[in-house]
């Protein structure tokens, strides 16, 4: 018997191996076998007879029985072509370590009648939508949660522990836990599983509800291979399986409220008006200002700790694009419509996208005016305006980036004795619903100038989730350049559907996702210019393909390709880059493929 065996390896390929006597393998199993020297786990994903002679022989069974059923086996396989990974890679990813624990219990969903009627897709949207949430995974023989992070799965796992027993699926755990956790579902030791991506393959019994939460949240989408959503795994999982799905958002991608409002196939709770709070927006165009707060912010800030209540300042981070300070026009590509990338060094505009490159110019092409500038407010000269002017204020600065380890939780706690917290978006994760005073934002336009066609989704999402977290007895106040934009007069008057109109038509006129797929191909290497020209001929090509001219990193460190294709890009581009991505590539360099980014290159 040869048993075809995947590893954690850029190859695409299995590694045949005979399976010796004495040795009851299947498919979906993982096994130990030696590979490059060396002792390596990997899973069995096909059995077949042959000439076994020249082969080695697997070194052992890593877990008593298959971790994967066959139709979760082939549900790794689509994620592998999706995200142009391997199915050993996303294998190592999604599952736990091998452990006996992990055995596959006889109960587990696996090969639905064809007759099964497809499950219901739901999508839950505005206030009180946790709270619908826990009733539904109350209801459900059994409920997989999938959340963004550690720190949401450990905040969930408490909440659910309070209607009955929950297991927890994610790297918090330890890997022992995490092992003997894995068929607790289909076991009946819990009724819950909370988990991040990790998670997604969890054995389940039938008829369990899949559940995603803040499906907008780009965490849903890490950097390490398989480079897919968690949503498109939740909903291909339960198209196969025929399985409920509930899905939660703030403010849903444009992608998932698309689907939920056009296409069918998602149904959406129209969402409740909840508590809102009063909203000013105050006009900054043709202000020279040198203090970050202006008068109507640095006004609410003053009645609000009169009041007792907490503020919280929202710092966004510096974007890397001009815009005019007279009208608050942003410098724009002409052909993408995204903000032109600012290079002081080379006195130049440039689009991340398309390559498009313009001189440095002097004057608003708007209005004429004279004051173009990359102008933005850091968190430091924020912090140091705030503790000049609010002397006796408790005044803390929340840090993502500093935000780990033992000043992490310095950090946590000066911020939660505060007064005045300032910080960027992150920040906003330390308050809950309706515990704020009063939520300002300084300067939200520097996510406009982000180059990026999702920068309007962006602000949108931040200024919305900052609403709730104030409620109907506070204020938020937002200091803008672009005070007309769109998504600001959404949230001043709590529409949240006529963002969406207002995004969709935009993204449909310009062919961005959802209408189109994008793919960035990076590139690293000593000669990158030519491996560049090499591939983007390749991806040329196809007919299927919308190929961008190769645009050089920042800072010199390789380049990149964007292509634009249909529904099938994946497999379009795997066929185009077979050459460059092989076990023997015809070109020397390194190669990273991403489809569907949610983070676009700055």
């Amino acid at each position: 018997m040869i048993a075809d065996v995947a590893f954690d390896a850029p190859v695409d390929h299995p590694f045949s191996y005979r399976v010796p006597p004495g040795l009851t393998v299947a498919c979906g199993q993982r096994v130990l076998a030696p590979l490059k020297g060396a002792r390596r786990v990997g899973i069995v994903v096909t059995l077949r007879e042959g000439n076994e002679s020249a082969l080695k022989s697997l070194l052992g069974a890593a877990d008593r029985a298959p971790i994967l059923s066959p139709p979760r086996l082939d549900l790794v396989a689509w994620i592998a072509r999706e995200s142009l990974s391997t199915v050993g890679s996303t294998c190592a990813a999604l599952l736990p370590p091998p452990a006996e624990a992990t055995a596959r219990g006889p109960d587990e969903a696996g090969t639905p009648g064809r007759a099964a009627a497809a499950a219901p897709v739901e999508l839950l949207v505005g206030a009180g939508r946790e709270r619908r949430l826990l009733e539904r995974v109350a209801e459900a023989p059994g409920a997989l949660v999938i959340v963004p992070d550690i720190e949401a799965a450990a905040r969930w796992a408490q909440r659910l522990a309070r209607r009955g027993p929950v297991v927890r699926l994610d790297s918090g755990a330890d890997e022992a836990a995490r092992a003997q956790a894995w068929t607790g579902l289909v076991h009946g030791t819990a009724r819950a599983a909370v988990g991040t991506r990790s998670a997604l393959l969890t054995p389940l019994p039938p008829g369990a509800l899949l559940a995603l939460v803040d499906e907008h949240e780009a965490a849903h989408k890490p950097p390490g291979p398989p480079r897919i959503h968690s949503r498109e795994v939740i909903l291909e999982r339960a198209r196969r399986e025929r399985l409920p799905v509930l899905l939660t958002a703030a403010t849903p991608s444009v992608e998932l409220w698309w689907r939920a409002s056009d296409r069918g196939g998602v149904a959406m709770t129209p969402p409740a008006p909840g508590p809102w709070p009063a909203v000013t927006i105050t006009d900054t165009r043709g202000i020279l200002r040198r203090e970050p707060l202006t008068p109507p912010l640095a006004r609410a800030v003053r009645e609000t700790l009169a009041a007792g209540r907490r503020v919280l300042l929202v710092v966004s981070r510096l974007a890397s694009s001009l815009a005019c300070d007279e009208c608050g026009e942003i410098v724009r590509c002409p052909e993408c419509a995204l903000a032109l990338a600012y290079t002081r060094a080379g006195a130049r505009l440039s689009c991340r996208l398309c390559g498009t490159t313009v001189p440095l110019m002097d004057v608003c092409g708007h209005c004429r005016g004279r004051r173009l500038s990359p102008f933005g407010w850091g968190l430091e000269r924020v912090e140091h305006a705030v503790r000049r002017r609010f002397p006796r204020a408790r005044v803390a600065r929340w840090d993502v980036e500093a935000a780990r380890g033992a000043k992490g939780e310095a950090q946590r706690a000066a911020a939660a004795a505060a007064e005045i917290v300032i910080g960027a978006r992150g920040a906003l994760r330390l308050f809950g619903p309706a515990s704020l005073g009063l939520a300002g934002f300084v300067s939200p336009d520097q996510l406009l100038r982000i180059p990026d066609f999702r920068a309007g989704e962006r602000m949108f999402a931040l200024l919305w989730a900052a609403a709730e977290r104030v409620g109907g007895q506070g204020a938020l106040v937002i200091q803008s350049q672009n005070p007309t934009h769109y998504a600001l007069e959404a949230v001043a008057g709590q529409e949240l559907a006529a963002f969406y109109r207002h995004e969709v038509k935009f993204r449909a006129e310009l062919g961005y996702p959802p209408f189109r797929r994008l793919a960035v191909v990076a590139l690293s290497g000593d000669d990158t210019r030519r491996l560049a020209e090499e591939v983007a001929a390749a991806l040329r090509a196809s007919p299927r393909l919308t190929v961008y001219p190769p645009v050089v990193e920042r800072r010199e460190r390789g380049r990149r390709i964007v292509v634009k294709g249909d529904a099938e890009l994946p497999v379009v581009l795997a066929a185009a880059l077979e050459d460059f991505r092989g076990p023997r590539p015809r070109s020397r360099g390194i190669m990273d493929v991403e489809v569907d980014p949610v983070e676009w290159p700055s």
